[in-house]
C-alpha cells in the first residue's frame, strides 16, 4: 500500500460486521459449523474446477435406432461450473457418442424450473436435428433439474434414460444450514433444495411408473451432498459407489471424472439395458474409465 493510512466510516463498519460475523460463528454448534464450512468449500470447489482442463478417450458406442444415436446432454450442478462435465462429454464424445453440456440460465444458482425449461430446449434441439431418444446425466443438483424436467416435460417420451451424479434428490443438510443461518448467501435453487421444501415434496409425490429407466450413483464420501443416500430414488436402479468398488475414495468434486463413474457411465450408454454394476465388475469398470493421456497425446 502506498500513502497515509485513512480513517474510514466504511472500514469502521467493515470491522463491526466482522465482530458480528465472529460472534454468530462462536454460537453455533459444532457440527453447524462443519456443514457451513463445507458449503463455503463446495463454492470455491466450483470457482476452482474451472481451470482444470477437458480430456477425452474411451470404447466405441454402438447406434441407437433412429437416425442417429441419442444424444446425452449433461447438466451441471448448483453454480453452473460445466468443467468436469465438458471433460465427462469429451469422453463421452471419444466413444462415438454426442454429447452437450447444458449451459444454465444465469449463474446456475436461480430457480431450478428455469434451469429445467433450458434443458428441455435443449432436448427439444436435439430430437429436432434427429436424435434418438437422449439420455441425461445430471450432476449434483443438476439430477434434480433432470427430475423436474422429466416430471413435468414428459421425459419419458423423450429420454432413453436418465443418470444422476451425487444428486440431492430429498435435499442436502447444507442448503438448510444455508437458509437458516447465511439467508444472504442461499439464493433460488438453494431454498429449493432445502429438505421437505414444496419443490421436492412435489417431485417426490410422482409415481416411478412414470420416469424412464434412471440410474442413481452416489459416494459415501460425499462431503457437500449430506446424507449422501439423499440420492437413493424409489424406482431407480440406485448405487453407491463404495458397493461396487469397496474402500474406493471419491469426493462429491471427483464424481464427473472417477475413473469408475466413467467408467459406469460408458457401460451404461453402450448398454441395451438398465442394469447394476457388480462388484466383481470393479477392475474392469475403473480401467473403462481410466484416462490414459499416452494413447491421446
Amino acid at each position: 500500500m502506498t500513502g497515509p493510512r485513512r480513517l474510514d466510516p466504511a472500514a469502521g463498519a467493515a470491522h463491526h460486521g466482522g465482530m458480528r460475523a465472529f460472534a454468530w460463528w462462536g454460537g453455533l454448534s459444532r457440527r453447524r459449523r462443519v456443514l457451513v464450512a463445507v458449503l463455503a468449500l463446495a463454492v470455491v470447489a466450483g470457482i476452482v474446477a474451472g481451470t482444470v482442463r477437458a480430456l477425452s478417450g474411451g470404447p466405441a458406442l454402438p447406434a441407437a435406432a433412429g437416425n442417429r444415436p441419442g444424444d446425452v446432454l449433461l447438466v451441471p450442478g448448483y453454480g453452473g461450473s460445466t468443467t468436469a462435465l465438458d471433460r465427462l462429454a469429451g469422453r463421452i464424445a471419444a466413444a462415438g457418442g454426442h454429447a452437450t453440456v447444458v449451459r444454465l440460465a444465469g449463474d446456475g444458482t436461480g430457480d431450478l424450473q428455469v434451469q429445467a425449461n433450458v434443458l428441455n430446449g435443449y432436448v427439444n434441439r436435439a430430437l429436432a436435428a434427429g436424435s434418438g431418444p437422449v439420455t441425461v446425466i445430471g450432476y449434483s443438483a443438476g439430477g434434480v433439474v433432470a427430475w423436474l424436467w422429466d416430471v413435468d416435460y414428459d421425459g419419458v417420451a423423450k429420454a432413453r434414460r436418465i443418470i444422476t451424479l451425487g444428486s440431492p434428490l430429498h435435499g442436502a443438510d447444507l442448503a438448510a444450514v444455508g437458509a437458516t443461518d447465511l439467508p444472504g448467501a442461499c439464493p433460488a435453487a438453494c431454498e429449493e433444495l432445502v429438505p421437505g421444501s414444496s419443490m421436492l415434496a412435489r417431485l417426490q409425490g410422482t409415481a416411478s411408473a412414470t420416469r424412464p429407466p434412471w440410474l442413481s450413483l452416489w459416494t459415501t464420501d460425499d462431503q457437500v451432498v449430506q446424507p449422501p443416500d439423499s440420492a437413493r430414488l424409489p424406482g431407480a436402479v440406485n448405487v453407491p459407489l463404495q458397493s461396487i468398488c469397496p474402500g474406493v475414495s471419491i469426493g462429491h468434486g471427483q464424481l464427473p471424472t472417477a475413473p469408475l463413474v466413467v467408467g459406469i457411465v460408458l457401460h451404461t450408454l453402450r448398454s441395451t439395458a438398465l442394469m447394476p454394476p457388480h462388484p466383481s465388475d470393479c477392475r474392469s469398470l475403473q480401467a473403462l474409465g481410466k484416462y490414459d493421456k499416452s494413447q491421446h497425446d
